[in-house]
């Protein structure tokens, strides 16, 4: 208990030197230079690597400290998350000529201040009495009215860029990624309950929809696509860059909003997920039209996964994967943007590591699940990372090459929306205790409360505290489609072999004998159906 209250102290310090030097030296720009104490106004640039059209006099919209506001919050200060919302409320405006990314911006900027409002509003926390009339939440509902343009496309799935002030630019790019298309349902619905305008939860729901009914007959969707034709551009895909919070976001509306049809959808996504893409404890890449894998490599943002897969309570693995993902970090240090696991070496162009949060986001929820203190080890490890590699006078700086620890002048405002965030909460979870919340993919907190439900859903974890409606399960089923956690599913058959994954549903008899297919299970590593052999036995035999 010493321990992690010493190290809840530290990262509580660590949090206040990376959001200290950016009030001091870059406030109320976007983000912080950490090496020379200076600021960019990147909210124009997030996404766009090709830094075009970049507007000449946009000046930022303290998109760090808006970013910061929840983590003010779970860090307990009151005092300053006030002082934050009343200069957002008097000073900040989008009737900006900035072309931003969409989904960057939604996730960013749309989550932090919905989830703040929400904070604000919230009376067992206390903040803003008296001085708060909703400001957060008019800012909300300007910005969400002016991403609307960006989906008055022939498909209805939306442009990846829009300008704020004069909407889609002439000419602009068709091409988007998925995750760009279907990681907008969290914000935009939330938006939806909390004004009674139901056009941005119509919009982000209709383009799931068609990015939906745009997947493979494996269940699989690609990475690109263009919005005008609702073709796809790339077909390769996998967990990581351009489709990770796809499959983040179907789960966590099915938990926030209690539709069915997330539901259905995520168990589809995630059981294909383990059947085409995953290696062991890896995750490769695949083409979604035959499964075939294409690429083989680690990519940071796949770090989230097992944090994913702790919440839908496949457990073991979570587990393996994550330990597979911090020997990478043990190797380096930290953990690269891309590692090329078939030749076991780092992709010659991307050494780098921005800072990125998956990791501590994923170690956060395997601990809560198991409370193994080894977890608690991988959070000290990381927080020494940190402050050996990252940590500057000026604040926190990204690495440019993982191999050299060359620093990169840039603290992104993910840092101190996720990572610390995340790492604080792994230390002190105090401000989860008798709360229900959903974490965006920017780690902003939704609470999960009935009046935004359509119906409860029959099971859900909101960090892997499964709940139950006390039935007798079908016999044989999975426990994805029971909605439990493999675990409970083993101690409501103590008489059958366990269940090893979600989508295991064991063979009827222990010693795999058959008479006919129905006999058969679902195969634990592969989730593919077994079926019996001539000789009367379950297997894979179709597929060998």
């Amino acid at each position: 208990m010493i321990r992690l209250h010493s190290f809840s102290i530290e990262f509580h310090v660590r949090f206040y030197h990376a959001y200290d030097n950016y009030m001091t030296y870059a406030f109320p720009h976007d983000e912080l230079k950490p090496l020379t104490k200076g600021f960019t106004n990147s909210l124009s640039e997030l996404g766009n690597l090709k830094l075009e059209n970049l507007p000449q006099e946009y000046s930022g919209s303290a998109l760090t400290l808006i970013e910061s506001l929840s983590s003010l919050v779970v860090f307990g200060n009151h005092s300053e998350f006030e002082k934050a919302v009343l200069w957002l409320s008097e000073n900040l405006t989008f009737d900006v000529d900035a072309r931003v990314n969409l989904f960057e911006c939604n996730i960013r900027v749309l989550g932090g201040l919905v989830s703040a409002h929400i904070l604000a509003t919230d009376s067992a926390n206390r903040l803003v009495q008296g001085t708060y009339k909703n400001q957060l939440l008019h800012l909300a509902g300007d910005l969400g009215r002016r991403f609307l343009p960006a989906f008055s496309t022939p498909t209805g799935l939306p442009y990846a860029w829009v300008n704020l002030k004069h909407g889609v630019m002439e000419n602009e790019t068709t091409e988007t990624s998925t995750s760009g298309c279907g990681s907008l349902i969290l914000e935009m619905g939330a938006l939806s309950r909390l004004t009674g305008d139901t056009t941005f939860e119509s919009a982000a729901l209709n383009a799931l929809h068609k990015l939906w009914g745009m997947r493979s007959s494996l269940n699989l969707l690609g990475t690109t696509l263009d919005v005008e034709t609702g073709r796809w551009i790339e077909y390769s895909s996998g967990i990581g860059a351009g489709v990770d919070s796809f499959y983040e976001y179907l789960f966590k509306a099915h938990i926030l909003f209690g539709k069915e049809e997330y539901w259905q959808m995520f168990q589809s996504a995630y059981v294909a997920v383990q059947k085409y893409f995953r290696h062991g404890p890896w995750y490769h890449e695949a083409d979604m039209r035959n499964g075939k894998a294409t690429y083989w490599q680690l990519t940071s943002l796949q770090a989230f996964w097992p944090g994913l897969q702790v919440m839908v309570g496949d457990i073991s693995a979570a587990n393996s994967s994550h330990r597979e993902f911090f020997s990478v970090w043990k190797k380096f240090g930290v953990i690269p943007e891309r590692y090329l696991l078939d030749h076991q070496m780092l992709h010659p162009t991307e050494k780098y590591y921005p800072l990125r949060p998956e990791l501590a986001e994923s170690t956060f929820y395997l601990y809560q699940a198991t409370k193994d203190p080894w977890y608690i080890e991988v959070g000290e490890a990381m927080v020494n990372s940190l402050n050996r590699y990252a940590k500057v006078e000026g604040g926190f700086a990204s690495i440019r090459d993982v191999t050299t620890m060359e620093l990169e002048d840039h603290q992104h405002s993910f840092f101190l929306a996720e990572m610390c965030k995340y790492l604080y909460l792994l230390f002190d979870d105090s401000f989860l205790l008798s709360q229900n919340y959903i974490f965006t993919t920017e780690a902003h907190p939704l609470p999960v409360q009935s009046e935004w439900h359509e119906r409860l859903p029959d099971a859900y974890i909101p960090t892997n505290w499964t709940y139950l409606k006390s039935r007798e399960p079908t016999r044989r089923a999975s426990a994805m489609s029971l909605r439990m956690c493999p675990e409970t599913l083993l101690s409501m058959r103590q008489k059958e072999q366990p269940a090893e994954s979600v989508c295991h549903i064991p063979d009827a008899r222990i010693d795999h004998i058959c008479f006919s297919d129905d006999d058969c299970g679902v195969d634990s590593t592969t989730c593919r159906r077994r079926s019996c052999s001539i000789a009367g036995y379950c297997g894979l035999w179709l597929f060998t």
